[in-house]
């Protein structure tokens, strides 16, 4: 991916805010359109989570923080672009994911459906060109998983 003309988007970094011009000219008489990298971020958080069997986003310790988050009262819940790493230039993106899939499905299909989806949302509201989507699976969701993961009841009321 290229360095020069890109900026680098990680969901805890400060220069994921700064904004960056997409496709019109300098001198183009009717103006120019700044999409910040958080956008791109988002765009490619929320079409990887539309594909059935993609369980979570983001490693293990992304996980670990968002699920504090939620349980901290008033605290922002898990991040919207937690697992996604995004580089964009003046035309194109690469997008970068973790994701954490459903036991029992084809990886290779779901990873393709995602990829699939995540260059058509973002090519569709940006106009940026996707040049690359890189998915590392994580981690297998096991069904039993779920069942360990329900509260005990409480002794009080």
């Amino acid at each position: 991916m290229a360095q020069q003309d890109s900026e680098r988007a990680d969901n805890d970094s400060s220069e994921s805010r700064q904004p960056v011009r997409v496709g019109t000219s300098a001198g183009s008489s009717e103006g120019r359109t700044n999409i910040a990298a958080t956008v791109v971020q988002k765009i490619a958080a929320i079409a990887a989570r539309e594909i059935s069997g993609v369980h979570a986003m983001g490693g293990g310790v992304s996980r670990a923080f968002g699920a504090l988050r939620e349980r901290i009262p008033g605290g922002s819940g898990t991040s919207t672009v937690s697992g996604v790493r995004v580089e964009v230039g003046e035309k194109q993106t690469a997008v970068d994911l973790d994701v954490v899939v459903e036991y029992g499905l084809s990886i290779v299909e779901l990873t393709r459906s995602v990829r699939r989806n995540v260059i058509e949302s973002v090519e569709r509201m940006t106009g940026l060109e996707v040049i690359e989507v890189n998915i590392d699976v994580n981690d297998i969701h096991l069904p039993s998983e779920d069942e360990e993961a329900e509260p005990a009841s409480s002794r009080v009321e």
